[in-house]
């Protein structure tokens, strides 16, 4: 399949992980790419593994907690490949894994700071381009921690997560008559560093997961980027503000 050929794509987090699976699936679909992240290094080696497929690639650093950041990175993608297409908005962190009242203050504003209002600030730069070039398509990443599940010991980041949803929704509603789609995929545990726990294998976690879920294993990363392009692809025309949990039916 080609549905991204001509189109530009910006993915945020994309140095590792599911950000790194989507901006290679992307790719893989003839999208020019651009994965933003904070470490070069591990940019650099998706964009190795692109170009080693016969994709096309840049990296750029970019902070997701800084405005002026994202805004440069959204003017770099432009001035790159000459669009704005897609953007998915991948980039969060994990901390505070305490009890509520053990959260420090320093972690949960760290938390929040990244995955909510770093997905604000991304999404009001790539609409303000979005909305005066004939629109695109926004796929957030949230998790299925938050708006459709809940664990102990992690509230600062269920709460991140279940904000993403909502301002995911916020943004649809507010943008569909610019022509920007906006839409959210909320991944359950993955193959993806993230899920790993603590001193923890990846044998480990196939083991641990064979009884946490129905499905009886994580999903993989490809899988929650078939979701991303999903939504992202002209057969999701109609599809607004939308959040495709992809859990394993861990919340079923």
């Amino acid at each position: 399949m080609n549905r991204f050929t001509g189109k530009s794509v910006l993915v945020t987090g994309a140095g590792t992980g599911l950000g790194r699976a989507i901006a290679l699936a992307f790719a893989a679909e003839g999208a020019r790419v651009v994965v933003a992240g904070r470490t070069l290094s591990s940019l650099e080696e998706t964009v190795r593994l692109v170009r080693a497929a016969d994709g096309t690639a840049e990296a750029v650093t970019a902070d997701v907690t800084d405005s002026e950041s994202l805004r440069a990175l959204v003017a770099r993608t432009v001035k790159r490949f000459g669009s704005l297409d897609v953007a998915v908005n991948n980039a969060g962190i994990l901390r505070g894994t305490v009890p509520v009242a053990d959260v420090t203050e320093e972690d949960w504003d760290a938390v929040q700071r990244t995955n909510v209002t770093g997905v604000w600030l991304a999404m009001k730069h790539e609409i303000a381009h979005m909305r005066e070039n004939g629109g695109g398509a926004i796929v957030n990443i949230s998790s299925n921690l938050g708006a459709h599940t809940r664990i102990p010991n992690a509230a600062a980041y269920i709460t991140s997560k279940a904000a993403v949803s909502a301002l995911t929704r916020a943004a649809a509603l507010d943008h569909i008559a610019d022509g920007v789609r906006v839409n959210v995929v909320s991944p359950g545990a993955s193959a993806a560093p993230m899920s790993l726990q603590p001193g923890e294998t990846e044998a480990d976690r196939a083991e641990r997961v064979k009884t946490e879920n129905p499905l009886g294993r994580v999903a993989e990363a490809e899988e929650v980027a078939a979701a991303v392009l999903y939504l992202a692809s002209d057969a999701a025309g109609s599809v607004v503000g939308a959040d495709l949990v992809v859990d394993s039916g861990s919340s079923a």
